[in-house]
């Protein structure tokens, strides 16, 4: 009789995805803890409260965990191929701005047609900007922090996970950004009904970041440098309003040309023969 495939046979699942899915689990708990644990646990309320206890549990937790879990492996290239990760880096943080800026324009005027005292709850100041108005400065400088750490973990870990190993890095790139947007949910918090308008500018620039970590092989130092910038570009509005919208949109405006030098040299030459007759004309 001909050989049947065995159960154990099939296509399994890559090396390590169960201690990466733990490691996803605790990362995703950590961070949302933030939102629930010290109103249900009032003892904890202090740790939270504090800047370096809150970003222990944050940030620490999920850095332990995929260490442990995981390993720097996807992490290896974190430096790699720095002048290709500025130029795909600041292309797709251009672009995907920019597609950003038309989604936020669209859901807007759909908002004003069908609900537009929702549009009122974006007058809210957002609880980080919030807390530093007592020290901008330091935000602004922090900012590169935070986006270091969050590049490690949202691009090294969770998406790097899935850089070499087959299938479409687009789906990965998608879902993981998703994730990204969604654990920013004192957005949802703050603005109700009316977050539906960040949250997709969220998710395309943690695609953008996610495309440009492909595109270089494993880079994150410009990613976190990109990450760092725009977040600092809303803390600085609180120092000088022009330069924080400068901080903002000089690099999409950069990447912007940047995109259209990348299309005009990808265009096909025009053909050989293409040019105009010689003096002695057509024969």
């Amino acid at each position: 009789m001909p050989a049947t495939s065995a159960p154990d046979e099939a296509t399994p699942l890559p090396s390590g995805t169960v201690r990466y899915a733990l490691g996803v689990a605790v990362t995703v708990l950590a961070i949302l803890s933030q939102y629930f644990v010290p109103q249900t646990l009032p003892a904890t309320r202090a740790v939270y409260a504090s800047l370096s206890g809150d970003l222990l549990v944050v940030y620490g937790i999920p850095v332990v965990a995929f260490s442990g879990l995981v390993g720097a492996g996807p992490l290896r290239r974190w430096r790699a191929r720095m002048g290709v990760a500025a130029w795909e880096g600041l292309r797709w943080y251009g672009l995907l701005t920019l597609l950003a800026l038309i989604v936020t324009l669209i859901l807007a005027a759909v908002y004003a047609a069908v609900d537009p005292g929702a549009l009122q709850l974006l007058s809210r100041p957002s609880p980080p900007i919030v807390a530093a108005q007592s020290d901008p400065w330091f935000w602004v400088g922090f900012s590169f922090v935070i986006g270091g750490i969050e590049e490690t973990i949202f691009r090294g870990w969770i998406y790097g996970f899935w850089r070499d190993r087959p299938g479409s890095w687009v789906v990965a790139a998608g879902w993981t950004s998703a994730l990204f947007a969604g654990v920013h949910l004192y957005y949802g918090t703050t603005y109700g009904i009316a977050a539906p308008l960040i949250f997709p500018s969220l998710f395309l620039v943690g695609f953008a970041f996610a495309a440009t970590y492909r595109a270089s092989g494993g880079n994150l130092v410009v990613v976190a440098l990109l990450h760092g910038a725009f977040d600092a570009s809303a803390f600085l509005t609180l120092i000088s309003p022009d330069g924080g919208l400068l901080a903002r949109y000089v690099p999409v405006l950069l990447g912007l040309v940047i995109a259209l030098i990348h299309l005009l040299r990808s265009l096909p030459d025009p053909p050989s023969g293409s040019g105009t007759p010689g003096p002695g004309g057509a024969g």
